[in-house]
């Protein structure tokens, strides 16, 4: 039975009527806090859900005479009303209205009620959606799904829920095409592009699983196979001048500088790599068209210093050179002190004095530009100590990845010029933005599900969700009603 508005309207009434009540004996019987406000939020939840119901029916059912032109094309009304779910913040709803298709039995292609409440394409209502992904981008999708539930009562399944990230990060890429840069009075003297890797732990495809020759895996072999995230940020800095004995001593007590600026705003985008190899390259160029993008919006004119600062990845450097190609190219520091290590450590016993000393030294020597002389003190104390085996095959490992990055270990001149050496912020991009939510036990990704997450990620962490939302239902209403946006 279809309630007409005015009996809604009554119901909603009395309802809050109760409500009043409900407090009133909460007073009498002394109640908690808590316990009120429990009840209170229940029964708000149950108007709620009365007032929604007679926004609907007031609306009408949608009939708009026997025959309507749509695009072109003459469409009847079919005979009897047509329900479709609506699953709000306050409940289910069912709307019943008429609808129209070219004839009966057929497709329906217009329905003048959805057009006129903007209902989105699910049936889970936008507000429903927004709450529902700010916890899935946080949590796992059992536990989003699992906390909506209890702080409403209502909440979709966990696959509806891993759909409904799909469907809602359709829209990202326009978006972020259409972002207005920061405003440059907030932006720092230089811009930095910085790029990293992550690995996410992929589903093996259905084929694959059924089909195993074999029910048990074999040695070393992989449950499942994991997929390269390319990981992008762009952020704007001062400059920083400073000293080899600086970053040294910084190093030492593990401890920023006080006095050391702060990036400003930092934009982060992931782009996921493809099965085939052309794919896989895609995926790294898509990051570094999205960073060169970003650099070109911020900085139109090209007036400050363009920094890119990277790990010792030679495909990175390589779409580097393509899309950044004035950018000041800086290895970052920390890997370079994490082969030092390596590199001690075939010399002298792990945790010693001698091996610290070892990497002290190295690193004065490298900060104030003596790479060359680094390498070739490394290779002459290989061959003076006769290193074989393992240590050796390290300490080969070593010089030569100093070796293809010598270009961009031009620390000396980098220190000079107040330029940051240390890419802490795409290896930050890259736990938090990948690993934190990608990598948790027992979870396992489809590409399409992976990217989708990772642009939601994304939206969330650069601060854009509120906006994104707004962008992404004005551009699904346009979708389906040819509704310009306000």
């Amino acid at each position: 039975m279809i309630m007409t508005k005015e009996k809604l309207f009554l119901k909603a009434h009395s309802q809050l009527t109760e409500i009043v009540r409900l407090v009133e004996r909460a007073v009498n019987q002394q109640q908690r806090m808590d316990e009120v406000e429990r009840d209170l939020f229940a029964q708000l939840l149950t108007v709620g859900q009365t007032l929604l119901e007679a926004f609907v029916a007031a609306q009408g059912d949608g009939d708009v005479g026997e025959q309507v032109e749509r695009d072109g094309r003459r469409l009847q009304r079919l005979k009897d009303r047509h329900g479709r779910r609506y699953l709000s913040i306050f409940g289910e709803l069912q709307i019943e209205r008429f609808v129209y298709a070219v004839r009966e039995g057929q497709k329906i292609e217009y329905a003048p009620l959805d057009e006129r409440l903007g209902l989105p394409a699910s049936e889970f209502s936008y507000v429903l959606q927004d709450w529902q992904q700010r916890l899935c981008v946080q949590e796992s999708y059992g536990e989003a799904v699992t906390s909506l539930g209890k702080l409403l009562g209502v909440a979709p399944s966990e696959r509806a829920a891993e759909l409904m990230t799909q469907r809602l990060a359709a829209d990202v890429e326009a978006f972020q095409y259409h972002q207005a840069p920061p405003p440059g009075k907030e932006e720092g003297e230089i811009l930095v592009a910085t790029a990293d890797a992550k690995g996410v732990p992929m589903r093996r495809p259905l084929a694959e699983r059924i089909h195993r020759s074999h029910p048990r895996r074999g040695k070393g072999e992989k449950a499942n196979k994991k997929q390269m995230a390319y990981v992008g940020a762009v952020y704007s800095i001062d400059r920083f001048v400073r000293s080899a004995d600086d970053v040294v001593e910084e190093i030492s007590r593990h401890q920023r500088a006080a006095d050391r600026p702060q990036p400003q705003h930092k934009q982060v985008w992931a782009e996921m790599t493809r099965t085939s190899e052309a794919e896989t390259a895609t995926g790294r160029e898509r990051t570094f068209i999205e960073m060169a993008v970003a650099c070109s919006q911020r900085d139109p004119h090209r007036r400050k210093t363009l920094v890119c600062l990277m790990d010792g990845e030679k495909a990175l450097w390589e779409v580097a050179g393509e899309w950044l190609p004035r950018a000041v190219g800086i290895l970052d520091l920390f890997h370079v002190l994490e082969r030092l290590w390596q590199a001690a450590y075939c010399f002298h016993p792990e945790r010693s004095s001698a091996a610290a000393e070892f990497v002290t030294h190295r690193l004065r020597m490298l900060l104030q530009g003596k790479a060359g002389y680094v390498i070739g003190g490394l290779r002459r104390l290989r061959d003076q100590q006769g290193l074989t085996g393992a240590k050796r095959k390290t300490l080969n490992a070593v010089i030569t990845y100093y070796e293809n990055n010598r270009q961009h270990m031009r620390y000396d001149e980098y220190l000079s010029a107040g330029y940051p050496i240390g890419s802490g912020v795409a290896e930050g991009a890259c736990r938090h933005l990948v690993k934190d939510r990608m990598e948790r036990t027992g979870m396992r990704w489809t590409i399409n599900g992976a990217q989708a997450m990772l642009h939601l990620r994304a939206i969330h962490i650069n601060g854009w969700w509120d906006e994104y939302m707004t962008y992404h239902i004005e551009a699904e209403q346009f979708r389906l009603y040819r509704r310009a946006a306000a």
